[in-house]
């Protein structure tokens, strides 16, 4: 269990100094540059290099470790519920970025800046962490250093399968990230950590469950066993997709691609009474009263 507590130490250690490089990043920057730039690279750094880790536990953890996969899972949950709950509005995921720009909540100029953050802080986590790694502080790091030069590819499925099961994972976790991105952070962060936990015990086995085009990239995209293309269709193009049909299925339209509806029949919110007339028709013409003649005729139901 040494193993697992320098870990657990080195989650505190990424977390803490992300953090301060937020608190930093927000005293000495323009409030745009805070918000598409440095967040960006501080959740970007942080959500690569936690995963890393945790995923060196999960390869190397039940037969080098001891201890089974309720542990590992237990502190996905724990890990990602500290991400929600330190982001400070930080996406770390390119498919959220695009989400907002598609939802008219982000220019093109600022959904750029935070793709290219994302990517940049994403390959450093990866660099980074090897080097913390290379210390071989536990035999866990020693294992991964030993297996790490002859990684192989995570997709363990067919190409077809692979791409279906992260645009699936992406699909139901754009889901509800859009049904609670209004709710309050106490309900949401518990609610995503919950889900990515869930997607990650069912889809795992098959491709890693990313659904992070950029996460992916850095951590996986070096390994033997598949092509360029293939990584990209299944993490790339399968995310991208459950991304938008799951946009499209709960909003009805793209507001940045056009505005119709096209699922859901939008009601007016104000309803207009419909004017009821009455004439009195006598032979051909309309009989008017007179000045100060009282009526005797009711309105028509």
């Amino acid at each position: 269990m040494a193993g697992l507590n320098v870990s657990i130490a080195f989650f505190f250690l990424v977390v803490a100094v992300c953090q301060a490089l937020r608190q930093l990043s927000k005293r000495l920057l323009s409030p745009g540059a805070y918000g598409c730039l440095a967040r960006e690279l501080a959740g970007s750094l942080q959500l690569c290099m936690s995963f890393l880790e945790l995923r060196m536990l999960v390869e190397i953890g039940p037969w080098g470790g001891g201890f089974g996969p309720d542990v590992v899972l237990t502190l996905l949950f724990l890990l990602f519920a500290v991400h929600g709950a330190s982001f400070d509005g930080a996406s770390a995921n390119p498919t959220i970025s695009l989400q907002e720009f598609l939802l008219l909540e982000s220019s093109l100029a600022a959904t750029a800046t935070k793709l290219l953050a994302q990517g940049a802080r994403m390959g450093m986590g990866w660099a980074v962490t090897k080097i913390y790694w290379s210390w071989e502080l536990t035999q866990f790091h020693l294992i991964q250093n030993l297996i790490a030069p002859e990684c192989s590819s995570t997709i363990h499925t067919a190409l077809h399968h692979a791409a279906f099961v992260e645009g699936s994972c992406a699909f139901l976790f754009h889901l509800v990230l859009l049904k609670l991105r209004q709710s309050h952070p106490v309900y949401r962060v518990p609610a995503l950590a919950a889900t990515v936990t869930f997607l990650s015990y069912t889809a795992g086995p098959y491709t890693g469950a990313f659904f992070n085009p950029a996460l992916a990239t850095a951590a996986t995209f070096h390994c033997s066993g598949s092509s360029l293309w293939d990584y990209i269709r299944v993490y790339w193009l399968g995310p991208l997709t459950g991304m938008l049909t799951a946009l499209l299925l709960f909003q009805g339209n793209i507001p940045r691609l056009f505005q119709k509806n096209l699922l859901y029949r939008q009601k007016s919110k104000y309803k207009v009474p419909k004017a009821k007339v009455v004439a009195h028709v006598e032979g051909d013409e309309p009989q008017r009263k007179r000045k100060g003649e009282k009526s005797n005729s009711k309105p028509c139901a």
